[in-house]
């Protein structure tokens, strides 16, 4: 659950609903903690704006570190959908692996080396501000500024898969290994030995009285275990279906609905009868939209006989879809981003098939089984 909130470099910046509640929470701690403790003896409005000012420097920080990869990842071709702020910082979504570790290396290091070069700027505003003899409701900021970027940098550097020095380490183990299924795995082995330190440590931490420093120990721990799991099924998928089109495996004989129908007729016909989640809307060929389960849910059935199709689809324009020749990589990059079960592909406005997980996952069960069969 995101919001769009503007466009940079033609990438959608989302904010997700935790990174709200983030902000909020590291707003207060700067001003009820922090700041006292640096800078004693201000006023309470004081510490809430210099806090406040420290938040946004934070994930303004955050973003810049993330539009880093975004600009290496343009340069090279590669579609990047959306750059999303959350609880953990932020995440790049881009729309497939790298095609060669010389390029995932320079892509992996240039988020910390953006927060170094940020640390540096906001370094020498810091000293200029003091020498300046600037109030703290300047300087408080500035100071903040140099440090957390810094502390991103060095953080970012661990060599936990999928953080950035993970994939500096996988880049590494690609150029030496010419495999990079093998170094993925081995990333993610490393990033999962790491996450479990930060649990462990976080337990460790939770024990001897550090409850809220030992509990974020914990989350970051599970989320880089999460996603070293996440990366290596999404690399051995793409790996796996890397020279396999969309067409090759997409179900071309599909059940389409009229924008026409009655949402009482579409469940009796279509839903009941097919046990589908989802169904293409089209009328002479034309893809109109999609209708879901999600979407019918939210009418009153009372109304199901009144209410036609198109009253309730998702139409085309909103739709997520697919070209038959794309690689099906690409389609499973789209369906987990967009945490979706289905894609129609479209040829000319022309819906010509659709695609699923069901599809997807059946197309890499065969290739890995045949390729160990060569």
């Amino acid at each position: 659950m995101s919001i769009s909130v503007g466009k940079i470099m033609g990438v959608k910046i989302r904010l997700h609903y935790t990174w709200f509640i983030i902000f909020v929470f590291i707003t207060w701690t700067l001003a009820s903690f922090y700041m006292p403790d640096q800078y004693p003896g201000l006023t309470y409005e004081v510490y809430w704006i210099t806090g406040f000012i420290s938040s946004v420097i934070l994930f303004s920080s955050v973003l810049f570190h993330e539009l880093f990869h975004t600009y290496f990842a343009l340069k090279k071709g590669i579609p990047v959908p959306s750059i999303t702020l959350f609880l953990f910082g932020g995440v790049t979504q881009i729309a497939e692996e790298p095609q060669d570790p010389d390029f995932e290396l320079k892509m992996a290091f240039a988020g910390p080396a953006s927060s170094f070069f940020l640390s540096f700027i906001f370094g020498l505003a810091w000293l200029l501000a003091l020498q300046l003899n600037l109030p703290p409701i300047i300087t408080a900021p500035l100071n903040y500024g140099w440090l957390i970027n810094a502390l991103l940098g060095a953080f970012n550097l661990i060599p936990a898969f999928p953080m950035d020095g993970g994939r500096i380490l996988r880049a590494a183990i690609w150029k030496l290994k010419k495999d990079l299924i093998v170094a993925t795995r081995i990333a993610s082995n490393a990033g999962g030995a790491i996450a479990y330190l930060f649990i462990f440590f976080g337990l460790f931490l939770i024990l001897f009285g550090g409850l809220i420093l030992g509990f974020w120990f914990i989350l970051i721990g599970w989320f880089i275990k999460s996603g070293a799991e996440a990366s290596l099924n999404q690399t051995i998928i793409s790996q796996a279906l890397s020279d396999v089109k969309i067409s090759d495996i997409m179900t071309k004989e599909v059940h389409v609905i009229s924008p026409n129908e009655f949402i009482s007729d579409a469940v009796e016909n279509y839903f009941y009868k097919y046990k589908h989640g989802g169904f293409p809307v089209a009328e002479d060929g034309n893809l109109l939209g999609m209708i879901t389960i999600q979407d019918i849910r939210k009418v009153n059935k009372e109304r199901w006989k009144e209410l036609q199709v198109k009253d309730v689809m998702t139409s085309s324009e909103k739709l997520i879809k697919s070209q038959p020749e794309e690689p099906v990589a690409s389609a499973f990059i789209k369906l987990s981003n967009h945490n979706i079960g289905r894609l129609p592909v479209v040829k000319d406005g022309k819906l010509v098939g659709i695609i699923t997980r069901s599809d997807i996952i059946r197309a890499v069960r065969v290739k890995t089984e045949l390729a160990g069969k060569r």
